[in-house]
This record gives C-alpha cells, sequence and structure tokens, in this order.
C-alpha cells in the first residue's frame, strides 16, 4: 500500500488530530490493564465478539495520554478497516514504517493492534517488536480466534491474556446513568436498581444492546456472528445445521447438567462430533461448562456438566422465553460473575457438588482449599423450596467443614443459624453489585 493511503487510515483511528469515541469507561477492565502494561509483557484483549475490546483499547490510549503519554507517542490499527483490502506480510512492517516517518515518536511507542488475528504471520512481528524492546505492544481479538493456548504457543510467555465479557450488573447500572458507590445509594436508589435488574435479567450486557431500541434484532445478528464468523470458516465446518442446532440447544438449556451423551442423542450424531462442535462453542465463547465436583478427575470427566450461556439476553433471544426461567437465570447470572472472577484469578476453580440426589449449585475452590458453596433459588419463602435447597447446602458445609453458606435469592435478604450452620441470603441484585 501506499504511504499516504495508509496514513489515512491510521489517521482516522487514532488521537493524533482529533478526538476518539471511546465509549462508556470499562473501569474495572481499564485498572487491570494499565497494570499489566507496566510490566514488561504484551497485552493480549480477548473475549466474546461484540464485547467492547475495541473501545477498552481506545479507553486504555485515552488514559495513558490523560497520564502524559504524547498522543504521537500512541499508534492504533484497526485490521477490520475495509480499507486494507489486502492482508500480506509486510504491511504491518509498512504501517510501522509509515507511522515512524510522519509521526516520529519521541520514545517507545504504545502500539495497539485490534482484530490482530486478520493478520498472517502477526504473531512475529509482535514477538520481535517486543524482544527488541521497539514498542508496547496491546493487541485484541475475539476468543474463537486468538485462543488463550494458541497464544501461549504463539507468545511463548511473553504475554497476559485479560479476557473481556459483556457488561457485569454493577456496569449495566453504570451504563444507565445510575451510580452506586456505597449503601447510602443502594438504598435510596433501591426500587431503580430493581427495575434496570430485571432488564438486565432479559436482555444482559452486551454495550451495544444495553444502549439500543433493536436489542432482539443485535442478539440474533451475534449469534449468527458467532457461528458464522467464529467457528464455521475457522474450523470449515460442513455441518453448520447441526452446530446451530447445539447452540440453540445449550442456550435453551442454560443451568442444566447435560451429558454428551444427551446430545448425541438429540443431535442423532456421533458422540466425538457433539463433544467437538460443543468445545468449538466454548471457544468462541457461546457458552460454558461447569464440571461436578470430585476429587477424582475421572469423575470430572464423566459426570455431567451444567451449561451456561455467557450472555442471557441471547439465552432469551435464541433459547427460551424469558418469564418461565427466572430461576435458571439468576443462576447463569451467578455462573458468570464467577466465571469473570476466575479469569482473574488463576487459581480459582468452579464446580457443582453433587451427592446421590442432592445438589449445590456452586462449588468455590481457591488452590487445594474449598472456599465457598452458594445456592441459587429464586423463591425462597416457599416452604418446600426452601427445605429442598438448604437441606444439600447443609450437607456439604459439613463435608468441607464450612461455618456458612450463601444463598441468592430474588428480594429475600437475612442471615440465619441452621443447625448449627450459618446461612446467608443474599439478593441477586445486591450480590452482583458487590458493594
Amino acid at each position: 500500500m501506499e504511504k499516504r493511503e495508509i496514513l489515512e487510515i491510521l489517521n482516522d483511528w487514532n488521537f493524533w488530530r482529533k478526538e476518539q469515541v471511546t465509549g462508556k469507561e470499562r473501569k474495572e477492565y481499564l485498572e487491570v490493564c494499565l497494570n499489566v502494561l507496566k510490566s514488561n509483557v504484551i497485552l493480549a484483549i480477548i473475549g466474546i465478539r461484540r464485547a467492547g475490546k475495541s473501545y477498552l483499547m481506545k479507553q486504555i490510549a485515552k488514559k495513558l495520554i490523560s497520564e502524559a503519554v504524547k498522543k504521537e507517542n500512541i499508534l492504533i490499527v484497526n485490521f477490520e478497516d475495509q480499507r486494507f483490502i489486502e492482508f500480506y506480510p509486510k504491511l504491518l512492517d509498512e504501517i510501522y514504517e509509515t507511522y515512524l516517518e510522519y509521526l516520529e515518536p519521541s520514545s517507545q511507542p504504545f502500539i495497539f493492534l485490534d482484530e490482530v488475528h486478520n493478520m498472517p504471520n502477526w504473531e512475529r512481528w509482535v514477538r520481535t517488536m517486543h524482544e527488541l524492546e521497539k514498542a508496547k505492544l496491546i493487541i485484541s481479538g475475539s476468543s474463537a480466534k486468538l485462543l488463550s493456548g494458541e497464544l501461549a504457543t504463539l507468545l511463548t510467555g511473553r504475554h497476559m491474556s485479560i479476557y473481556t465479557f459483556p457488561l457485569s450488573f454493577r456496569e449495566f447500572v453504570y451504563f444507565k446513568g445510575v451510580t452506586i458507590n456505597n449503601e447510602l445509594d443502594l438504598v435510596s436508589r433501591k426500587i431503580e436498581v430493581k427495575r434496570l435488574f430485571k432488564e438486565y435479567m432479559e436482555w444482559g450486557g452486551f454495550p451495544e444492546v444495553v444502549l439500543s431500541q433493536e436489542r432482539k434484532r443485535l442478539l440474533l445478528s451475534y449469534f449468527d456472528d458467532i457461528l458464522t464468523k467464529d467457528i464455521e470458516k475457522r474450523y470449515q465446518i460442513k455441518k453448520t445445521e447441526v452446530l446451530k442446532t447445539l447452540a440453540k440447544f445449550y442456550l435453551t438449556n442454560i443451568s442444566r447438567p447435560i451429558t454428551f451423551n444427551s446430545v448425541r442423542k438429540f443431535l442423532d450424531t456421533t458422540t466425538v462430533t457433539a463433544e467437538k462442535f460443543s468445545s468449538y462453542l466454548e471457544q468462541a465463547n457461546l457458552v460454558f461448562f461447569v464440571k461436578r465436583f470430585s476429587y477424582s478427575v475421572k469423575d470430572r470427566v464423566k459426570s455431567a456438566r451444567k451449561v451456561y450461556a455467557t450472555d442471557v439476553g441471547l439465552a432469551n433471544s435464541i433459547g427460551f422465553r424469558f418469564s418461565e426461567n427466572l430461576g435458571r437465570l439468576i443462576e447463569n447470572l451467578v455462573a458468570i460473575r464467577l466465571k469473570k472472577e476466575q479469569s482473574l484469578n488463576p487459581n480459582l476453580e468452579i464446580y457443582y457438588w453433587k451427592n446421590n440426589t442432592k445438589e449445590v449449585d456452586f462449588l468455590i475452590k481457591d488452590g487445594l482449599e474449598v472456599k465457598q458453596l452458594m445456592q441459587v433459588c429464586w423463591n425462597i419463602n416457599d416452604y418446600e423450596t426452601r427445605r429442598r435447597e438448604l437441606k444439600p447446602l447443609r450437607e456439604a458445609l459439613e463435608e468441607f467443614n464450612l461455618k456458612e453458606g450463601i444463598v441468592i435469592t430474588e428480594n429475600y435478604e437475612a442471615k440465619e443459624k441452621i443447625n448449627g450452620k450459618t446461612m446467608k441470603f443474599i439478593p441477586i441484585w445486591r450480590w452482583l453489585l458487590r458493594l
């Protein structure tokens, strides 16, 4: 490409001569990313498509500028710009040379490569730039394109991955213009928070969906894009209808235990295909699975796994009727929150616990130690429901010698002592806000 063509494209994406639209600030991710940049590693921002990775990159750049980094020392390249008609091995060199010639950075630049997987042999260029300490590098891509295992191989220990999820409920409330920093804020705006939670529970947390009037249309397009662009094209899948049916099956059965054998029967296919297609859906971050806890690795692998959607808006739009599945939806929201915490803490492991017919929704293990047990129940006021949910939790607390169990509810809030064990009941909207 001609240098002037390259410069014209770059100018549209950078802060050099104009302000860029950076969207609502993702404070949780921003802080983590800026801390990573203080160390000598490549920052990789990955996650489900449309979760806000590109905006997060711009927010990082804007924050760096506010901290006295010169605009000319920041280069943002978006490889989804259609003006990059052809991607060829020397294009990155041409972009970098054009940047050096026209912007003349005065110190080690920060280079942001958005959707970098579109470039052939990008990893060689990134590795070389990093090893020669020519730049601080930030790369992004959907998790189906930049798999963590592949990154570890391509960048051989030189990177740190930050997984982006759709908005948490706390972020969702902020996007809606409501600030909850403490208990007094929550008390004064409790009715509004509960109203927003119902909206969040139905439509999920994709940033563009949250701010749009065309929510269902957007979610359906996201679903199609994930299947076609992140899975079918990447893995050259011919059984596209089988893949789509499986995706709908999982989104219809969130918070339920699933075995590959049951999937095989439902799809009328082989166990190998069921397992392979399931892994593709998980790698694309459409769904994720939680295994049954056991000290035996063999038992964990053989037992049924519970399936969860990465965004409940997708489950509601693709899978089932919102009003009929409130209990399963809030369990899925708890699973998403725990999954996000796990992405920030490599020692954290999430399971469900089952003993014969009794089940506890979540067992959280930190390192070698079981730290917490959680049960999720929409309506704890019904006597039979309360008995059914609390008995397994008490038994599990005894087994792991824990003093307190958490019960996530719709609205009930209390702390009760039952057979020597403390049961802490927390409304789902309060627990998600984590004041």
